[in-house]
């Protein structure tokens, strides 16, 4: 005998259930078959909603019981020919009738009892089964309706009911005697020992199907659900996740325990028992291999089989010295909780004995606390003990595998993962059998988390990096062209999928969850865009909450900056060439890079000094290593270095400046360069980096370019001039050619002081031969005390700033 279970999302629709007639007639040619059918899909839920409102005197009830009559007649109509639809429209009918007698007692009496309530929802699968075996019959197959409240007998815990094996066992062998095609049976319905109605609770005709399975030794229980199989993770919430091919009985039991809802967890025991091998199907591509659960299951090497999730997760936390060394104090809590009919789904105590706190339904957190404090009310009164805390909208993320016990690092690798996602974990729990590490964490947490696991246990091939970016223009163009051209490659060699989700300037912003085409990125921050605000940019970044998230601010605004700390607090890493955050006070400084540390994010800004050159991270090295600073000399400003390399006695020094601003080695506004305050942002951070204490105003800047040009009212004036001083700056080329020195701008830092200015270089020093843009670092150190070591490059230009970006994005997409 085969046994084959359709659910709800199978039998939801004609068209659906002529996929089962289709599955039914390929089975059948192998010998006889049990097909068992949940209700249509949704009608379960709308008798559930139809009975509360006629209990509660509300007529509203029937209109969704004329709903339900419609859906059914409507299936009617599509499945039957039209010669044999009166019969099966008239069973139906009856069954209808029935139904909303039931309901008018109930509304008349506004009172909905257990057993009641049992007899209304048993109409959902005897409708659908009546119809189905219809169908059968009028395509030809012949088919049988089975009558399981005649064969599985159960107590009269209505709503749930716990079945008599000793009775019902011989009772399905008696039934199922004469070996018919194929019969049609009800789920979820069954009959108390004085022949009332009972059902064996939501899921429970998967629990039906395990049950004739079990009864009647079959080879194999088929489920047939919308999924091809136990999935990795929930898909909705995971869209990488995938079917599962093998699972062992006590992993699908842990997984569909923890809302794994292709199976219902009480139907795999009959199964278990009998050896017998389940095997979950997709209706809708029945071509797919499945999951097979069984004892027998293949582990192919994998720790983790799966994750499951269980939200609307209350936590109820008992505690106080009233409690340490009372022997039977566990015993009165769940005793409590179990009188009224509170399920725990989880535990944990402390070895102290001071606490213990456990996870229910947030459904049921108002009964829970009425037991408690019944039952404590002694000790809560004489202060024993403390009023019950209680912590809502958590859910509880469970870790699934056979293969996890006694190896080492599995439960350390899931803190690990959901740490540097700040996902805070708020209690945690792990069996001796070592097949489930189980965590509760907040609600909106929940996908981040999930997502943050599966790819690590997964799919640790490939790691999702989600960047969100403010500031598109020069360097902004080109980091995201960057980032557009090595896609392909950092997905084929370094296994990293690399997904620009927002993109802003100073008018829009645009959003892409699953990440954006960066070939259209201009034409979508242009048209389908929304205004840009920095607060809602912020929010919706945070409201995403998606793992490994990088926020780039690619501007110079101030604003910009001080949200920093408020990104990093969120555990999003920051990215920036924005020198602003690093130049404040260092009281704030160090506190950004206490909040990195602490929510487990990255602050990297490579590129506040030297563009793309590796000039930080060579002085962390050195620091991280025990190395000292002694000394620092840098030509930090790749614009001056221009200018101070292109202007000599045949050029005019207003020219020089207008080209390097016309190039875009400059600013806008070329006395910003001019000035040294950038400079001067640059030796502080250095410093800073250094481990030193240090304000700006703690370093003095020796101007060259006179007061009267800097104080120009426009552009064109502050060029004209510095045309009428030309003199100043002929005389400077003079004096360093008679010196047969060259001009640096020049930032220093020598023991405990630093100052910025323009210096003559001599010959034989490493700065003179600094060309074009380039910048320049010497770190003299304890290590290197006499010969310094030198970092030199191209030290502006958006193609190398941009590059200096990405470098630090690759050092938080690899940090783990």
């Amino acid at each position: 005998m085969q046994v084959l279970k359709f659910g709800g999302t199978s039998v939801a629709s004609a068209k659906n259930i002529t996929l089962v007639k289709d599955i039914i007639v390929q089975k059948k040619d192998a010998g006889s078959l049990i097909a068992v059918v949940s209700a249509l899909g949704g009608i379960t839920t709308q008798l559930v909603n139809a009975s509360l409102l006629a209990s509660s005197g509300d007529e509203g009830y029937l209109k969704l019981l004329n709903q339900v009559e419609q859906k059914h007649i409507k299936t009617v109509q599509e499945l039957i020919s039209v010669k044999a639809q009166s019969k099966t429209l008239g069973k139906v009918k009856i069954l209808l009738n029935d139904l909303e007698d039931i309901c008018r007692g109930v509304f008349l009496i506004q009172e909905l009892t257990a057993k009641t309530s049992d007899k209304i929802l048993s109409f959902g699968e005897k409708l659908s089964s009546t119809i189905i075996a219809d169908f059968l019959n009028d395509s030809g197959i012949n088919s049988s309706l089975a009558q399981p409240q005649e064969f599985i007998i159960t107590d009269n815990n209505y709503g749930r009911a716990n079945v008599d094996f000793g009775v019902t066992v011989p009772k399905i062998s008696a039934y199922f005697g004469e070996q018919l095609p194929v019969y049609i049976c009800p789920g979820f319905i069954a009959s108390s020992k004085d022949n009332q109605w009972t059902t064996l609770g939501r899921g429970g005709s998967d629990y039906t199907a395990a049950i004739l399975a079990s009864a009647l030794n079959a080879a194999e229980l088929e489920i047939w659900t919308d999924v091809s199989g136990m999935m990795t993770a929930d898909p909705r919430l995971v869209r990488s996740a995938y079917a599962i091919n093998e699972i062992s009985y006590e992993e699908a039991m842990e997984l569909s325990h923890f809302g794994a809802k292709v199976i219902y967890p009480p139907t795999i025991q009959p199964a278990l028992e009998k050896s017998i091998p389940i095997r979950i199907k997709n209706t809708f591509s029945k071509e797919d291999a499945g999951t097979l659960i069984s004892a027998n299951a293949s582990a192919n090497g994998q720790l983790i089989k799966g994750l499951s999730s269980i939200q609307n997760i209350a936590l109820l936390n008992v505690s106080g010295s009233g409690m340490v060394g009372i022997p039977n104090f566990s015993h009165r809590l769940f005793r409590a909780l179990s009188n009224a009919k509170v399920n725990v789904v989880l535990i944990t105590q402390a070895s102290s004995e001071h606490t213990i706190c456990v996870g229910i339904d947030a459904s049921d957190i108002s009964k829970a606390l009425t037991a408690i404090e019944s039952e404590f009310a002694f000790e809560l009164s004489a202060r024993k003990i403390n009023p019950v805390e209680v912590e809502k909208e958590l859910a509880i993320i469970a870790l699934v595998g056979a293969n996890m016990k006694e190896q080492v690092g599995v439960s350390g690798n899931m803190f690990s993962v959901l740490g540097q996602n700040g996902v805070n974990i708020k209690a945690i729990a792990q069996g001796s059998s070592e097949r489930n590490i189980s965590v509760v964490v907040h609600e909106k947490e929940v996908k981040k988390a999930l997502n943050s696991l599966h790819e690590s246990f997964f799919l640790s091939d490939k790691r999702v990096i989600n960047v969100f970016m403010i500031g598109v223009g020069n360097v902004g163009s080109a980091l995201i062209e960057q980032l557009r051209k090595q896609k392909s490659y950092l997905s084929t060699h370094h296994h990293i999928d690399l997904r620009v989700v927002a993109l802003a300037n100073s008018r829009k912003m645009y959003f892409q969850e699953r990440g954006m085409d960066l070939k259209e990125w201009k034409n979508k921050l242009e048209h389908e865009s929304e205004p840009m605000s920095s607060e809602l940019f912020l929010q919706k970044m945070a409201e995403l909450n998606l793992r490994n998230s990088i926020f780039i601010d690619n501007t110079a605004n101030a604003d910009i900056a001080s949200v920093y700390n408020g990104v990093l607090k969120e555990s999003i890493s920051v990215v920036t060439p924005n020198k602003i955050a690093c130049t404040n006070s260092y009281e704030e400084y160090l506190n950004l890079k206490k909040t990195a540390l602490k929510y487990k994010a990255k602050f990297l800004f490579e590129t506040n000094v030297g563009a793309g050159l590796p000039v930080i991270n060579t002085l962390n090295d050195l620091i991280k290593s025990g190395d000292e600073i002694i000394k620092i000399q840098a030509v930090l400003s790749g614009s001056l270095n221009f200018i101070f390399n292109n202007f000599n006695e045949n050029t005019r020094f207003a020219d020089i400046v207008r080209q390097a601003q016309e190039e875009g080695y400059t600013e806008p506004d070329p006395r910003i360069d001019l000035s040294g305050v950038d400079v001067k942002r640059k030796i502080l951070i250095l410093i800073r980096e250094s481990g030193l204490n240090m304000e700006i105003d703690d370093i003095p800047s020796r101007a060259f370019i006179p007061k009267e040009c800097m104080n120009a009212p426009t552009i064109e004036e502050f060029f004209k001039k510095l045309e009428e001083h030309e003199d100043t700056f002929q005389k400077m080329i003079a004096d360093a050619k008679k010196a047969g020195k060259k001009i640096k701008y020049v930032a220093t830092f020598n023991k405990g002081k630093a100052e910025t200015g323009v210096q003559l270089i001599e010959s034989s020093h490493p700065l003179y031969n600094l060309e074009g843009k380039d910048n320049i670092v010497l770190f003299t150190t304890k290590r290197y005390p006499e010969q310094p070591l030198v970092v030199k490059g191209a030290g502006a230009g958006a193609e190398v700033t941009a590059s200096g970006i990405f470098a630090d994005i690759m050092r938080i997409a690899n940090a783990n």
